[in-house]
């Protein structure tokens, strides 16, 4: 028998659930009280990790019910809760997931910041007093008068005219210029601004909702135990202090049925 069929029967004996062809809500793997799915479309050698990782959720949830919703404390996974033992956890989180350093995010974070100073300067040409934090007065008494106005609050709007509405008309912000060429170029640029402002806004939304999640101690207790799977020296090198505490709770039982997957798969 292959360690990953040895790791679901061990499971499957403690009364574990383990589906392997389902979409696992769209993750890797999810767990919910005795089950474990794990999705149809990982890759074979994401398998066993997604297994550990889900099923160190499982051994969490023994030790505080409640973390499936609270995400849990270090305290009841570690005994303790200090900035040693956190520092550590999210270098093995961001060795265990890169998507976890949000790098992608962050760099169209950064070109959209670019691109708000670039179409800044456009409108400073002919508005020096200009301020993002200030109303640009000039610009609101046009936009009243304008189609232009929907792209305020739209990326892309249709505009449909005509009593019986059989005529149309595509206006987007990339083509502010074409669809209205009289518009002055400050304006335009305003318009592009104000667009990017609100990319900027949902960035930096997403990039806060991930580190929340990444940042729950039953996924970096999770994700502790993936990665010590994934190269046990590597992560006692970068968590000395966690790792070390982490197997004299084990050795002294603290974590209930961890400690045959523990010396037996890592």
């Amino acid at each position: 028998m292959d360690k990953k069929k040895e790791i679901i029967k061990y499971l499957a004996d403690l009364g574990i659930t383990v589906k392997t062809s389902t979409k696992a809500r769209g993750h890797q793997g999810f767990f919910l009280k005795n089950r474990i799915d794990i999705s149809k479309n990982i890759k074979e050698d994401r398998i066993i990790p997604t297994l550990l990782h889900e099923f160190a959720h499982y051994v969490h949830y023994q030790l505080e019910p409640d973390m499936t919703i609270s995400g849990g404390t270090l305290s009841a996974i570690f005994g303790e809760d200090n900035s040693t033992i956190k520092k550590e956890l999210l270098k093995v989180t961001n060795f265990v997931d890169e998507n976890s350093l949000c790098v992608r995010l962050y760099e169209h974070k950064d070109r959209i910041k670019s691109k708000i100073l670039e179409y800044e300067d456009i409108i400073k040409k002919d508005y020096p007093k200009f301020m993002r934090s200030k109303p640009f007065k000039e610009f609101d008494k046009y936009i009243n008068k304008s189609d232009a106005r929907f792209l305020l609050k739209y990326d892309r709007v249709r505009l449909i005219r005509g009593f019986f509405k059989k005529s149309s008309k595509l206006l987007t912000i990339n083509s502010v210029e074409k669809d209205f060429p009289d518009m002055p170029a400050g304006f335009a640029a305003y318009l592009k601004l104000h667009s990017a402002q609100k990319k900027q806004s949902r960035t930096s939304a997403r990039i806060n909702k991930l580190q929340k999640y990444y940042n729950k101690p039953t996924e970096l207790f999770a994700r502790f135990i993936e990665g010590l799977y994934l190269d046990r020296e590597w992560v006692s090198a970068i968590a000395p202090y966690t790792t070390k505490l982490f197997y004299e709770r084990l050795k002294s039982g603290q974590y209930p049925k961890l400690e045959p997957i523990v010396y037996k798969y890592i």
